[in-house]
């Protein structure tokens, strides 16, 4: 099935059975994200807001809330799109294969954007940013946001569209300072392509030329989101999945997505920033209120009938790890070929994607040795680290494949192995004073943190227990001493004050546990707020640990010692407590969980969801 537009991807999953409407009316503050939530948790299907409150406009969710269902809408492109991809990624394969691609090469030419002297149908109506379904997610959230937006770019220096850069920065509609229907927020880092064309507008002294298209067919926002290899534009991506050329057109000097339901032009000014956020982000935890480019609204359009796509971020899982999924399934090996000698890399999802990596590489430089040891991966821990979104994560465990196949998702089996394997004195190894993800708080400021690269690699050199060591039970200020996987427990600690006391504390902690000894078979340890919570399950171990503590200044070891300027240990401590500068965690409001049960009782909209 080919769209054409939003309209034509609703009609289809209803009649398959992949969409619900709700008739009755919900509240844009917080009641439509947290309906939104219980059936995404559920593994529902995509819901249709009919009756949006203070608004005239429908809105929909969860439309890629499982790769099944994404995989059902592009369930006649994806295939051509994976082979497109592939031959990006490697076009030595259309020149030793020319007969093969001759369809991939046409998919792709039949792709390109295609201009149309006048935008109908979405310039039919123009509106005011106070008319859209102005939905609040979380209790603390700065006020409404969009959420599934596709910011639209030009280079100042080579204007036009296969120059452009689509991408999803979230949007600020109103709240905090901005005058509505008039100024609304956005939120991205200088590295990325907005960025970039900011930048050159600014040396130039002229304002930049920004539209944001909302809506229209699915694969619109999903090249939005998209890591395309070089030459390959998210317009034309944006055809080829879609199975349908881009189309189109110029209004005002804005670009004009002529399929999208709504479109927002307006331009951001060389040095003009209004404080963004608070927003419940994907890390489980709010992104607090800085300074970003403030948009100057020029015009708001809505095709007639428009409708509002939006999804729901919080602690993982969300519809966002399916995002990931179908880009994964899209992009295939690009990551193996984009780094010689990996074999797999993943980015976490319960640990909040960035905070934390898993790796395999090769081991290929030591094969005359007797001593299997990291010396490969560590070259390829450098090479992912400098890759793209990849250079974001705090912690990276890698290691190779010996005698036994590796699977990064099998998380405990993956673990074990490498835990089984590392030489704590030997493969540690720190980056400080770097570079982090702006909505990580766990570090020393604002995008500034630290990284830790974890690397195991030969013969299996202890025996991981699986109950608690009686060591960990005897230790005075530290209680509930809890198993969290083969090798790793977690012991409960009274609340962090600051890194100095910690220090001490830490110190005294490790020397207790090397006087007490018997850890031999337990390599981790992990200092929380609440043990019970982190055994829970791994999910919690993943998500607490890796999101709440900075390498260079949460971990620590027993037998800790510089030895040539590198830090070593017999096990390692890591401090996952919350801390005071760390940004609080989503928590739902309990009057609104209460409030929503109407739409699952008997007779409502929702009735047939199984919560």
């Amino acid at each position: 099935m080919k769209y054409r537009n939003m309209e034509d991807c609703i009609n289809d999953l209803e009649q398959h059975g992949h969409l619900i409407r709700v008739k009755e009316q919900v509240d844009p503050n917080l009641e439509m994200a947290a309906i939104h939530m219980k059936v995404h948790e559920a593994k529902g299907p995509a819901l249709l807001f009919e009756n949006v409150k203070g608004s005239r406009f429908k809105a929909v969710s969860n439309l890629f809330g499982t790769v099944e269902r994404s995989k059902f809408m592009f369930r006649d492109t994806l295939e051509g799109v994976q082979r497109v991809m592939a031959v990006r990624d490697d076009p030595m394969k259309a020149l030793k294969t020319p007969l093969k691609h001759i369809s991939t090469g046409l998919a792709a030419w039949q792709a390109l954007p295609k201009q149309k002297s006048i935008s109908l149908p979405v310039s039919a109506q123009e509106i005011q940013i106070s008319d859209l379904p102005l939905i609040k997610h979380w209790p603390m959230d700065g006020g409404a946001f969009v959420t599934l937006p596709q910011v639209y770019s030009e280079d100042p220096d080579k204007p036009g569209i296969m120059n452009s850069n689509l991408g999803m920065y979230r949007v600020q509609l109103s709240g905090n300072d901005y005058e509505m229907n008039k100024e609304i927020g956005l939120h991205y880092q200088i590295h990325r392509g907005i960025g970039i064309h900011q930048a050159k507008a600014v040396k130039k002294g002229e304002p930049l030329k920004v539209s944001i298209f909302i809506g229209g067919p699915p694969a619109h926002t999903l090249s939005a989101v998209m890591p395309l290899p070089e030459g390959l534009s998210e317009m034309t991506f944006a055809g080829l999945l879609a199975g349908r050329r881009f189309r189109y057109s110029y209004r005002d000097g804005y670009c004009i997505s002529n399929d999208a339901d709504f479109v927002i032009t307006g331009e951001i000014y060389p040095g003009e920033t209004k404080p963004e956020g608070p927003f419940g982000d994907h890390l489980g935890y709010y992104s607090l209120t800085h300074e970003f480019p403030l948009m100057r609204v020029h015009k708001v359009y809505a095709k007639p009938n428009a409708i509002w796509p939006f999804t729901v971020v919080g602690r993982p899982p969300q519809e966002d790890t399916a995002f990931g999924d179908l880009i994964h399934e899209i992009t295939g090996d690009a990551i193996k070929q984009e780094i010689p000698g990996v074999k797999e890399v993943h980015a976490v999802d319960a640990a909040g994607v960035h905070p934390l990596l898993f790796a395999i590489g090769s081991e290929r430089y030591t094969p005359y040795t007797d001593v299997k040891q990291p010396t490969e991966l560590l070259t390829i821990a450098n090479r992912i680290l400098g890759t793209g979104q990849l250079s974001l994560a705090k912690y990276l465990f890698i290691t190779a494949e010996d005698k036994q196949p590796l699977d990064t998702h099998r998380e405990v089996e993956f673990l074990t192995y490498m835990l089984e394997r590392i030489d704590l004195q030997r493969d540690i190894h720190f980056y400080t004073h770097t570079t982090i993800d702006t909505l990580d708080y766990s570090g020393t400021g604002l995008n500034s943190g630290s990284k830790v690269v974890m690397a195991a690699y030969g013969d299996k050199i202890r025996e991981l227990c699986r109950e608690v060591p009686e060591a960990l039970k005897n230790v005075r200020g530290y209680e509930n001493a809890q198993l969290i996987m083969p090798g790793i427990v977690s012991v409960q600690a009274t609340a962090f004050t600051s890194y100095e006391h910690t220090a001490r504390e830490m110190q005294e902690f490790a020397a207790a546990l090397q006087e007490h000894g018997g850890l031999e078979t337990c390599p981790m340890i992990i200092v929380c707020d609440d043990s019970a919570f982190m055994s829970a399950n791994l999910n919690n171990f993943l998500w607490a640990t890796f999101t709440r503590s900075n390498p260079s200044h949460d971990m620590y070891g027993v037998n800790s010692s510089y030895a040539h300027k590198h830090w070593g240990c017999d096990q390692v401590i890591i401090d996952a407590r919350v801390k005071p500068h760390q940004a609080p965690p989503l928590v739902a409001d309990p009057s609104v969980e209460k409030g929503i049960e109407r739409f699952f009782a008997k007779g409502a909209s929702l009735e047939s969801i199984k919560l």
